[in-house]
């Protein structure tokens, strides 16, 4: 566009753009609808970014047709500007279409086409996703599911599952759709991370963040019930390293079942500590790795998940090396998983172990470094309980006396 002067009040207070399809809101301020909707819709913001007046989710937003005549009329007379001509907006999705929509679903023949139409819809923008949501259509999505693994039917479950992933489920709704569909919607959504189809790495990383989704608002009797085959169908999304949010995402499903035993003993069962190790072994993004280290955090405080641990030969290495280079959150379960293996699993070889790879000079670093208190008394106490041999090794023996033997105070 050449240098050409836009009318102020053509332009988005947020985007600061020209808007495209203006509306006024109940605080008299007119803004761009995808801003305001991405104001609204996708933050905590609940006031007007100008006036900071109050301004709900669920304001009306009205259409300012006046003013899109206007911006209309000025892009075409400057049309010679290089100034894009601004389209008329399309009618705003509303509820009984959405529902229309899902009914169709039960006709097998209009399937597939529905739900490409919602996907569609579902990207379009975050007004289309409120309306869906308010439909009910993540439960509808969720009943397509179970209704596909009941009849051994794959089709349409990547698009359902991308729906999904697209509109979210809201939390609140998260927890009536147990009392509703039990156990239904967790072995559905077990079997098609075990499904082979077209697409498989999408398909699986949807699942893993649907399931993600679904169990950080179960109640507890949910997942105590989770079976072996689920922990074995999230492994292998560690495994198969799909990609980078379905990984998280398996990281979060196995660190929201962590606190009961039951479930820590059947992801070791699953080789677990093996993949979450050789995950690590990868480098990878900070978040992942603070997953990651919450996750083998809890399985070492098991026997079975300790033993797992010390049958990999990088385990300690990998622990070791991550202290004081990632986040706080990483130095607190790092010092944990180290202080789990001395206190339980201490034999002599694991101990000579940790002086070889440089876990006890890590150890001495931390004494020093700005962290937190608690965290430096967890490792005073990790040294101190292991001194006798530690300090007789030539490797670290300078680390030890720089500190003037902080571990025997």
């Amino acid at each position: 566009m050449d240098d050409i002067e836009v009318p102020k009040f053509f332009v988005c207070p947020i985007s600061l753009q020209i808007m495209k399809d203006p509306v006024t809101t109940i605080t008299g301020i007119t803004y761009d609808r995808e801003s305001i909707e991405h104001w609204l819709f996708t933050s905590q913001n609940t006031a007007c970014p100008v006036t900071k007046q109050p301004l709900q989710k669920n304001s009306d937003l009205t259409p300012n047709h006046t003013l899109r005549r206007l911006i209309q009329a000025w892009c075409t007379e400057n049309a010679s500007h290089g100034v894009d001509r601004i389209p008329t907006p399309k009618p705003c999705l509303d509820k009984a279409h959405v529902l229309k929509l899902i009914k169709n679903l039960s006709h097998h023949e209009l399937q597939i086409k529905t739900l490409t139409r919602l996907e569609l819809l579902a990207a379009e923008n975050e007004r289309n996703r409120k309306c869906m949501v308010d439909a009910g259509l993540p439960k509808a999505m969720l009943l397509f599911i179970a209704a596909c693994f009941k009849k051994g039917q794959v089709s349409g479950i990547q698009e359902a599952l991308s729906i999904l992933c697209f509109i979210r489920i809201p939390r609140s709704e998260s927890r009536a759709f147990y009392s509703e569909i039990d156990d239904k919607i967790i072995e559905s959504l077990t079997w098609v991370l075990g499904c082979k189809m077209e697409n498989y790495a999408t398909v699986k990383s949807h699942a893993a963040s649907v399931l993600k989704m679904l169990l950080e608002e179960a109640s507890s009797s949910v997942l105590e019930r989770l079976k072996p085959e689920f922990f074995e169908r999230i492994v292998g999304v560690l495994r198969e390293r799909i990609t980078h949010q379905g990984i998280n995402a398996a990281l979060q499903v196995l660190l929201n079942a962590c606190p009961w035993g039951r479930n820590r003993k059947m992801m070791v069962e699953s080789g677990a500590v093996f993949e979450l190790i050789e995950l690590e072994l990868g480098s990878p993004e900070r978040r992942t790795t603070e997953l990651n280290f919450g996750v083998l955090f809890h399985l070492c405080c098991c026997a079975e998940g300790r033993a797992q641990f010390l049958s990999h030969g990088g385990s300690i290495a990998v622990v070791a090396k991550r202290i004081l280079r990632v986040s706080p959150a990483v130095d607190d379960r790092a010092i944990l998983i180290l202080s789990q293996i001395c206190k339980f699993s201490g034999t002599s070889m694991v101990i000579q172990e940790m002086a070889d790879v440089k876990a006890v000079t890590k150890l001495c670093m931390l004494l020093q470094a700005d962290c937190a208190t608690y965290l430096k008394d967890k490792a005073r106490e990790i040294l101190r309980s292991h001194s006798d041999k530690w300090k007789n090794s030539p490797c670290i023996f300078s680390s030890l006396s720089s500190l003037e033997f902080q571990v025997s105070s």
